[in-house]
């Protein structure tokens, strides 16, 4: 029964991940629940997760893309260096203090989707923060990642449609780099005796499966309702993060 929900909880966690973000909030607690701590679910669930991710950012790669003046191929460099400084982190320090502020990280992130989405006016969307600001944000959001990774496609979504991206390439373009910047970690993470392999499996086979309805799912919703559903998403994760802290 316990390896029978992890699957299930990873298939709506996969989904959710390619369509907003935020699996992750779903599957490490489930993870815990099956008997680990808080830094071998981690470990765990970065691994495990990395199929799915493959997965999607392959089927939806068509309408992945870079910003304006800097390319898709400069995004994947940033990246995997991010995501490989981040899982060096997590080895070297406890994971308490980022755990502390993941609530207060995924509300920013949706806190500026929401504005960007919704709020700001015509002459305000066309303008967009440029390359330098851009690659920063994913160099940070990528160390960040191969840390932790809760929220990682909040923050890219924020990132992306900042740098000018409508929300649908924006999506696609986070499930590939999502991807691109985990492999570093797994690759680290793959050594560590903290990985739990029979949960991994059933976590990678749910994720796989529901990454890849989400995907079929993202090319059917228009564009605003990918918007409020990615929305809606963020607040109702931001509330249960910090109840959870609570």
């Amino acid at each position: 029964m316990t390896f029978l929900l992890i699957f299930l909880v990873a298939a709506w966690g996969g989904a959710q991940n390619a369509l907003a973000g935020g699996g992750s909030f779903l599957i490490l607690p489930t993870l815990m629940f099956s008997g680990m701590d808080a830094r071998a679910a981690n470990i765990t669930s970065c691994v495990a997760l990395f199929p799915a991710q493959i997965v999607t950012g392959w089927t939806g790669r068509s309408r992945a893309a870079g910003v304006a003046g800097l390319s898709l191929r400069a995004l994947f460099a940033i990246s995997i260096l991010g995501g490989a400084l981040g899982a060096a982190i997590l080895l070297l320090t406890p994971a308490a203090f980022f755990a502390r502020i993941v609530p207060w990280l995924v509300l920013f992130a949706t806190g500026v989707f929401v504005w960007g989405s919704f709020f700001r006016s015509a002459a305000e969307r066309s303008e967009h923060i440029g390359p330098v600001a851009a690659g920063i944000a994913q160099f940070a959001i990528s160390v960040y990642g191969g840390y932790f990774g809760g929220g990682i496609g909040f923050l890219m979504m924020a990132a992306l449609t900042l740098a000018g991206e409508n929300a649908r390439t924006a999506s696609a373009t986070k499930n590939v780099l999502a991807g691109v910047m985990n492999a570093s970690a797994v690759l680290i993470f793959l050594f560590s005796p903290e990985l739990r392999w029979q949960q991994a499996l059933a976590t990678a086979v749910g994720a796989t499966l529901g990454g890849l309805f989400g995907v079929g799912l993202l090319h059917r919703l228009d564009e605003r309702a990918l918007r409020l559903a990615i929305a809606v998403i963020g607040v109702a994760l931001t509330v249960g993060l910090f109840y959870t802290q609570s």
